[in-house]
């Protein structure tokens, strides 16, 4: 995931658009954010900061029908709605 990897790595910056996307059947491209350890942190930060460095990296392309975002329902933080407030979702 994204932030499996900005863990390993350190910092979002050493990350490359081609470790996270993955290109399936169809040329469906997907990218999953991952979050923080159970019990620690926001995951909604972790699914900012995935959305962030998709587009500072040009993800978002021109040749997409559709962008949907799979996020967990049963989760008390509010920080799934920082996508939301952003205008991003």
């Amino acid at each position: 995931t994204v932030m499996d990897l900005v863990r390993e790595l350190g910092t979002v910056e050493d990350l490359e658009l081609e470790d996270v996307l993955k290109v399936g059947y169809g040329e469906v491209k997907c990218v999953e954010s991952g979050g923080p350890e159970p019990g620690v942190g926001c995951a909604g930060r972790g699914v900012i900061t995935a959305i962030n460095f998709l587009e500072e990296n040009g993800a978002y392309t021109p040749d997409l029908d559709f962008v949907f975002y799979d996020v967990l329902g049963d989760v008390v933080c509010g920080g799934f709605a920082m996508p939301i407030r952003e205008g991003k979702a």
